[in-house]
């Protein structure tokens, strides 16, 4: 199904029973993230607050929060049906006579939805700022979190052309609201963005941009979407591939780009690579802790134009789980046939939400020979954004890659730490706050696959074992209650599959070296494989958390090790005298002011005691 526009998509979420109004007066600051964060956390409905206090315009969030509302949103029954559909476009048949080559005609008339389709006349222009009636103030941009720099742009589709080849580019960076008329321009170095402006900067030219915000929902998702660098294929065309239908743009009433026809509001203007960066920032960002202040370019908007009625959609990124994670699980399933087509192994993989993109990814694969997980592993750190991947875990075909309980016991059933670990360095998200450099860091691979006789130092061949069961290693995992107590140690548990969780009050440089030798040599590290050491604002008990937070402070090379029999993972933060020289960010915590006013108010704004 195709939808004109974000407003028709709300429509029929609404006739659904999943869409909201509030219509109660609520803040822009830190209140509509904290009313959306409940209604994402738990699944619930997506809301539209009509009376946003200082704005004309209503904000609307959450309308992809669930996997169900985001494969409606792509025009699909479940998420997977993605890779189903990508995978018939690229199995063209060349062969089977005449009616082999008419099977295909179904498949090509989808690939001509692909270019988009110019308009004359757009909703998106039908009202237009210019010069000094700009004014971004006007727009309910929110401020989601307490320790951000401002309010941010959170669902911008930046448009910006390549100066060389004219190859058009659709990102999603979020963008800080600077003045009236400036923002920052969130382009981080392996951007697409970033690669425009520094070809700008060598022809001496500044760079147009022009921001949509709004359009239908196959476009909002198709700016996040990790699309391989092929001339001609662009986010416009992954859009109208997806709804079925070429995707209409028109031409900015001030800049030489094609913006989406259907938008609420759209931004135009231009970024100069002469002028000086400036300081965006903090922001509460999707991994759950805030990046802290750096410099950026500065976005000049020249012109605004919208709707005569738009809705300003938004969302927020934080701890998980957020609506970015079915935005990923879709990402997941679309790309999942190319993954195949060039690792041809891979049976499935995911990841996480506590792996917030990039920090896990689980992959199962069909295990012909030796080796084979870390020849797997190796080949996703080459595939496009994968690049950032920090821990791979790879497992059998059989096993379920978005069930972590029983990823996790085959890590301690078939893993051996140490033998079947690997680390190794790449580049890293530069938002993550833990690696060894910016954008620079350790990776892990773990091997939890069924192992061959030479990956156990077996004097036999996997060819002399054919006919046998190769698995000659039992673990037997046992936890145990008589645990030892150690410095800043504020809670402690292990887990009947093999997993000692501690959190810490970190003070001092080497506590949690220390912390794990000694560990490491109690009676209780017996039938347990993993020792994982979260800070103090971690719950012990909820293994979600304890992985997200550990998943987040570690640098595999640095601060995962072989203690005795324990691999050792270090989810403490990091201390300057430990040789650490970033500053170290803080989770993301709502203001308790913020949450006792929402709780005030729950029942007046209308919204359901279900969600609270």
């Amino acid at each position: 199904m195709a939808f004109p526009d974000i407003q028709s998509f709300m429509a029929l979420l609404e006739s659904r029973g999943e869409l909201l109004r509030v219509r109660e007066p609520v803040s822009r600051d830190l209140e509509i993230t904290e009313i959306s964060d409940r209604l994402v956390k738990k699944g619930g409905p997506a809301v539209v607050f009509e009376n946003v206090v200082g704005s004309d315009y209503p904000v609307v969030m959450g309308l992809m929060g669930t996997r169900e509302r985001t494969a409606l949103a792509l025009g699909v029954h479940d998420l997977d049906d993605l890779a189903a559909k990508v995978r018939a476009l690229i199995d063209l048949k060349g062969s089977g006579g005449l009616m082999g080559m008419l099977g295909n005609l179904p498949k090509l008339r989808d690939a001509m939805n692909l270019p988009p389709r110019r308009v004359k006349r757009a909703p998106a222009q039908e009202v237009v700022w210019r010069g000094d009636e700009v004014d971004l103030s006007k727009i309910p941009v929110l401020k989601c979190w307490p320790e951000d720099g401002g309010p941010f742009v959170t669902f911008p589709l930046v448009i910006t052309r390549d100066p060389d080849t004219g190859e058009r580019n659709m990102g999603m960076y979020r963008m800080q609201v600077m003045s009236k008329n400036t923002t920052g321009m969130h382009w981080q170095r392996h951007k697409t963005g970033t690669k425009h402006l520094e070809k700008a900067r060598k022809k001496g030219q500044k760079l147009e941009v022009a921001v949509a915000i709004g359009g239908d929902p196959a476009l909002i998702y198709a700016a996040t979407a990790p699309l391989p660098p092929i001339p001609g294929l662009d986010e416009f065309a992954l859009a109208g591939y997806l709804r079925g239908q070429r995707y209409p743009v028109v031409k900015g009433l001030t800049v030489d780009l094609d913006v989406p026809a259907n938008a609420e509001f759209i931004l135009e203007g231009y970024v100069d690579p002469q002028e000086d960066w400036v300081v965006e920032g903090p922001f509460g960002d999707h991994t759950g802790f805030y990046t802290l202040p750096d410099r950026y370019p500065l976005f000049h908007v020249t012109a605004v134009t919208m709707r005569q009625a738009p809705v300003y959609p938004a969302t927020i990124v934080g701890r998980p789980p957020m609506e970015d994670a079915y935005l990923i699980e879709a990402s997941e399933r679309l790309f999942l046939p190319a993954a195949q087509l060039i690792i041809p192994e891979i049976v499935d993989y995911h990841m996480p939400p506590a792996g917030v993109a990039h920090n896990l990814v689980v992959v199962s694969i069909k295990k012909d020979f030796p080796g084979q997980a870390y020849k797997v592993a190796n080949g996703l750190f080459g595939l496009g954004q994968m690049m950032f991947a920090k821990v791979i875990v790879v497992v059998d075909d059989h096993v379920r890659v978005n069930d972590m309980d029983a990823v996790w016991r085959e890590v301690t059933q078939k893993a051996v730490p140490g033998r079947d670990t690997l680390t190794t360095r790449g580049p890293i998200d530069v938002l993550d706050h833990s690696s060894r450099g910016w954008g620079y860091g350790g990776k892990l691979i773990i091997d939890a696959t069924t192992k061959r006789p030479e990956e156990i130092g077996s004097p036999k061949s996997s060819r002399e074992a054919q006919a046998q069961d190769t698995t000659s290693e039992t673990f037997q995992p046992r936890a145990s209650t008589d645990l030892p107590t150690f410095e800043g140690v504020l809670d402690q548990t292990q887990t009947p599959d093999g997993y000692w969780i501690v959190t810490l009050d970190k003070t001092r440089a080497g506590q949690t070296r220390d912390l794990a030798a000694t560990f490491a040599a109690h009676p209780a590290a017996a039938g347990i494989r993993h020792l994982l050491i979260a800070d103090e604002h971690t719950d012990a008990h909820d293994p979600g958390d304890v992985w997200w937070t550990i998943l987040n402070n570690i640098d595999p090379e640095r601060d995962v090790w072989l203690e005795g029999q324990l691999l050792t993972w270090d989810g403490a933060k990091k201390l300057p005298e430990e040789g650490f020289v970033r500053e170290w960010p803080p989770k993301i915590v709502m203001d308790a002011r913020v949450v006792a006013r929402v709780d005030r108010m729950w029942n007046v704004y209308g919204l359901p005691e279900q969600w609270r």
